[in-house]
């Protein structure tokens, strides 16, 4: 009998499914397309495979409890297997789904199957093709129990680091696929972070890809160390066999699989300010409109002389181009902060929402390593949260509010010298908007409150006095 099945044979299952075979565990694999099984025996056939061509022999193939691991398009394909399982499944067997999967129909699904006596356990994986092959980041969520029956399996084809597996329980059902969703949110903060850092050195700093490349090598020794850092560097270097640069000649135009859009939509209804993940976001639907962008380039123009009187805008700040690596380093490093404190507090008022037991330090340590957004600084941020679990944002914490502090100067300035220069680096715009509207004692709330009371008898509270009140303005109007 073999020890986990694997349905679902493209690029994420089936090289889940390599790396729990050469961990030495028994794998059952079935494809709806029967053929897709044949190709993967033929072409990657390993000893601990079982090929399985109906549902009925793969169930049966499996050790009790059983273990069935989905790794197939979220949404309704799931629920059509998970359908066709349940009469071949018997009670305390468990399905597992390691898919992208939202986590309400996570949480949908485990009550569903709950009631049928069967567990169900949510996992979020991240790592890309080479993470789930050789160890990705692991977020498994749902019954406790249950998830003992495969936490040594999970562990062992994790990622490890600092000489930890990067897989922890998170919390019960729904849990997993949400941290992986803020995962995904955090990664186009950062993705987005690093090309605001990139196009500043090109066009303000007028660097070429070698040099750019060489500053991204250099900042990956720093602070600053994290996987797309690190790939940032290799893709710089890519040349066509003409000798030009590969980037240079890619579309400006980025796509989206609804990850990042689910972490907005989450922090909406939540009332949390993801405001550096909205920009990214916003970002690549912008970049999608890239034929509109060139006609109203030729409109409207850059008007860069209007603030700089036609001088270079960095002859006009005193800068040198060392000068402008600096200030783009300190601002991507701080604005990175941001974009994980917002991730981490969107995490922090979900647990109190959705009722889960969420350890941050852990959360933290899981992103360490196999994941995208895996950087040398989760170190840090999961001693912040040892340190002071009941924190209520990451900036709060003494290590990472002097990082912000130290720091701050340098991404304002950067982010009015790209305002001058007509460099969109909205994200960077963004995380300066927060750390100062959150640091401000007193906003300008009370006009808007006044404003909704006014119009519409919305009420409001005082400074001076305990209550809720309402001012006849109309009528204070005509006196």
């Amino acid at each position: 009998m073999n020890d986990i099945g694997v349905i679902g044979l493209s690029v994420m299952g089936l090289n889940l499914a390599l790396n729990m075979a050469d961990k030495g565990y028994k794998v059952s694999i079935y494809n709806r397309t029967s053929s897709v099984v044949d190709e993967v025996m033929r072409d990657h056939g390993h000893e601990n495979f079982t090929p399985t061509y109906n549902l009925e022999d793969f169930v049966e193939s499996l050790e009790r409890p059983r273990r069935v691991f989905l790794m197939i398009k979220s949404g309704k394909p799931i629920d059509m297997v998970i359908d066709q399982l349940i009469g071949l499944l018997d009670e305390g067997d468990i399905i597992i789904d390691g898919g992208n999967s939202y986590f309400k129909d996570t949480i949908r699904r485990s009550k569903y199957l709950e009631d049928k006596k069967i567990n169900y356990l949510g996992v979020g994986i991240s790592g890309g093709e080479e993470g789930a092959r050789f160890g990705p980041a692991i977020m498994p969520s749902g019954n406790r129990e249950a998830y003992e029956h495969v936490r040594d399996i999970f562990e062992n084809i994790s990622a490890k680091a600092y000489g930890e597996a990067c897989c922890k329980y998170i919390s019960t059902a729904g849990s997993g696929h949400y941290v992986k969703m803020v995962h995904n949110g955090i990664e186009y903060g950062d993705m987005q972070l690093i090309s605001e850092a990139y196009i500043l050195l090109r066009d303000l700093g007028g660097m070429d890809n070698s040099q750019i490349q060489e500053v991204f090598e250099a900042w990956n020794k720093t602070e600053l160390e994290s996987y797309l850092i690190e790939i940032t560097a290799n893709i710089l270097k890519v040349k066509e066999a003409d000798g030009s640069y590969l980037v240079d000649k890619i579309l400006d135009k980025s796509a989206q699989k609804g990850t990042g859009k689910w972490t907005n939509l989450e922090a909406i209804d939540l009332g949390v300010d993801v405001s550096v993940i909205t920009a990214a976001l916003n970002a690549r639907y912008m970049s999608g409109l890239k034929d509109e962008r060139v006609k109203l380039s030729k409109i409207i123009g850059q008007n860069k002389a209007e603030f700089t009187g036609k001088k270079d805008i960095l002859d006009l700040m005193g800068l040198g181009r060392k000068d402008l690596v600096d200030l783009v380093k300190n601002s991507l490093y701080a604005s990175k902060i941001v974009s994980y404190a917002q991730g981490f507090k969107l995490l922090s008022v979900a647990q109190k929402e959705y009722g889960w037991d969420l350890n941050f330090a852990d959360i933290a340590k899981i992103f360490r390593g196999g994941c995208i957004i895996r950087a040398k600084f989760l170190n840090d941020i999961s001693a912040a949260f040892d340190q002071d679990k009941g924190v209520e944002n990451l900036l709060m914490t003494d290590f990472f509010a002097k990082e912000i502090n130290d720091r701050l100067a340098d991404l304002r300035k950067l982010v009015a010298i790209g305002a001058m220069g007509g460099i969109p680096i909205t994200a960077m715009s963004a995380a300066l908007a927060y750390v100062d509207t959150y640091r401000s004692s007193r906003l300008g709330a009370n006009i808007i409150q006044a404003q909704r009371d006014y119009f519409g008898a919305h009420t409001f509270e005082r400074v001076d006095v305990d209550g809720v009140f309402h001012h006849d303005w109309i009528d204070e109007d005509e006196k």
